[in-house]
C-alpha cells in the first residue's frame, strides 16, 4: 500500500457522524476525502440536544467553541404530566452540569452543529469535502479501499486504508458490510412510531403559549399514554423547538413527510386544554418515520466501518442519537491512530467496544419511552418513583451516560 493510501481515510456522508470523523481523523495526521450526496450541505430535523458526553468530544475537536453563540444552556430537564400540567421530576443542568460532567449540556438548531463542523472542516487543509457525490462503488483489496463516486456524470476515485460509512439511517452502504455473522436484513426497519416537528417564534401566539405552561429556559417533556412532546428553547431563547411523538403508520422514508395531522389531535385526547391549544397554535406540523437498524447488523469488515445512524440507528427517546454518532466517530479515529499497524483488528477491538456503550443506550431509550407512556397503575407507580427521587440522585443516575469518557486501550 503506498504511504498516502496507508494514510488516507474515505468517509460516505457529511452529517454530524461524518463532519465529526472527518475532523477526528484529521486532528491524527489522517488525510481525509468526504463524499456527499447532496448538492449543498443542509441539516436534516430541526432542534438538537448535545449532552456533556457529546460536547466534551466536540470542544476536544475544536468544534464547540464555533458552536456556542448559536447555543442555548437549559437549566434543566422537566417532566410534567400533560394531563394536569404538574411538573413530575426535574434534573438541574446550567452549571450544575458543567460541574458534574465537565462539559455543557446545550441545546440548538442542528443546522447551528453542522455548520460549526462544516467550519471546522473548513479550517483544516488534510480534508477535501465534495458535494454532489454518489458512492457508486467500493472495491477491496490487498492496498485498502477504493471508492467510487459520481460527481456531476463523472466518476471519480479516492482510496484509502478505511471507508467509513456514515450515510444515515438509510445507509447504501449497510449492505456491504459483511452479512454472514449471524446478521437480519441491513434495511432500516420503521419502528412504528412518527415523530413530528414545528419551531415556534417565542414571541409568537404559539410561543406565548408555551411560555404559559412551560419552562423557557429548560428542557420540558410533557408525559402522556398517548404521545410525548419534549419542547425547548433555540435560537438563543428566540424560537422553541417542539417534538411530539405517537404511533402512526408507515410514511416515505425521509426527513419529512406526509401524515394524517389528526393522529397527533388524536393522541392529545385528555391533556390539558393548554396544552392542546399549544400544539394547535404551533402547526403546521412535520411528520417523519422514525426507523430503527436492526443491532445484530455488524458495523464492520475489512476496510470498512459504519458509524452512528448507518451503524445502529435507534429511538430517539434518550436524545442521545447525536451523541453516539459523536462518540462512534472520535473513538473509531482513537483506536485506528492508536494501532495503525493491524487495521482489521483495531476495526474489530472498536466494534467490540461500542457495542455495549450503544445498547444501553438504547435500553435507556427504551425506558423511557414506557415510563413516558404509562397508564393507570404504572403510571401513579412512576410519579411515586419520581416524587421519592431527589433531583441530585435523578442526576446521578445519569452519570453513566454524560459522565462517559473513551476507554484506553492496552494492546498486548
Amino acid at each position: 500500500m503506498d504511504d498516502r493510501r496507508s494514510r488516507q481515510v474515505v468517509i460516505a456522508g457529511a452529517g454530524v457522524a461524518g463532519l465529526t470523523a472527518a475532523v477526528a481523523f484529521a486532528e491524527r495526521g489522517y488525510l481525509v476525502q468526504v463524499f456527499e450526496q447532496a448538492q449543498r450541505l443542509e441539516a436534516a430535523g430541526a432542534g438538537i440536544q448535545l449532552s456533556p458526553n457529546a460536547t466534551r468530544i466536540l470542544r476536544q475537536l475544536g468544534v464547540l467553541d464555533r458552536l456556542l453563540p448559536a447555543t442555548v444552556r437549559p437549566e434543566a430537564v422537566v417532566l410534567k404530566d400533560a394531563a394536569t400540567l404538574r411538573e413530575l421530576a426535574r434534573v438541574p443542568l446550567g452549571q450544575a452540569a458543567e460541574a458534574r460532567w465537565q462539559a455543557p449540556y446545550l441545546v440548538a438548531h442542528r443546522a447551528d452543529l453542522q455548520s460549526a463542523l462544516t467550519a471546522r472542516v473548513a479550517e483544516m487543509p488534510n480534508i477535501l469535502l465534495t458535494t454532489g457525490a454518489q458512492v457508486s462503488s467500493v472495491a477491496k483489496g490487498s492496498h485498502g479501499v477504493t471508492v467510487a463516486a459520481e460527481i456531476a456524470g463523472e466518476t471519480v476515485e479516492a482510496g484509502g486504508f478505511l471507508l467509513v460509512g456514515a450515510d444515515g439511517v438509510w445507509s447504501s452502504l449497510r449492505g456491504l458490510v459483511d452479512t454472514t455473522k449471524g446478521a437480519a436484513s441491513p434495511r432500516s426497519h420503521f419502528s412504528g412510531e412518527l415523530a413530528w416537528r414545528a419551531t415556534i417564534p417565542a414571541d409568537s401566539a404559539a410561543g406565548q403559549a408555551f411560555a404559559a405552561i412551560g419552562a423557557t429556559n429548560c428542557v420540558t417533556t410533557f408525559l402522556h399514554p398517548g404521545f410525548h412532546m419534549v419542547a425547548y428553547p433555540v435560537s438563543q431563547g428566540d424560537a422553541f423547538n417542539l417534538a411530539a411523538f405517537t404511533k402512526g403508520e408507515r410514511i416515505a422514508e425521509g426527513w419529512s413527510g406526509n401524515a394524517d395531522a389528526g393522529i397527533l389531535a388524536g393522541a392529545l385526547r385528555g391533556t390539558a386544554a393548554a396544552l392542546a391549544r399549544l400544539v394547535g397554535e404551533s402547526g403546521p406540523w412535520t411528520a417523519w418515520p422514525i426507523h430503527t437498524v436492526d443491532s445484530k447488523q455488524p458495523w464492520t469488515t475489512d476496510g470498512m466501518a459504519l458509524i452512528g445512524d448507518a451503524a445502529h440507528a435507534m429511538t430517539p427517546f434518550a436524545a442521545q442519537g447525536a451523541a453516539m454518532a459523536i462518540e462512534d466517530a472520535a473513538t473509531l479515529a482513537d483506536v485506528l491512530a492508536d494501532f495503525p499497524t493491524d487495521p482489521a483488528q483495531s476495526l474489530q477491538i472498536w466494534e467490540n467496544l461500542r457495542r455495549p456503550r450503544v445498547a444501553k443506550v438504547a435500553r435507556r431509550g427504551a425506558v423511557n419511552r414506557l415510563a413516558w407512556h404509562a397508564a393507570g397503575p404504572v403510571a401513579i407507580a412512576r410519579n411515586l418513583f419520581l416524587k421519592m427521587r431527589s433531583s441530585d440522585k435523578l442526576a446521578a443516575d445519569l452519570d453513566w451516560l454524560y459522565g462517559w469518557q473513551p476507554q484506553k486501550i492496552i494492546r498486548r
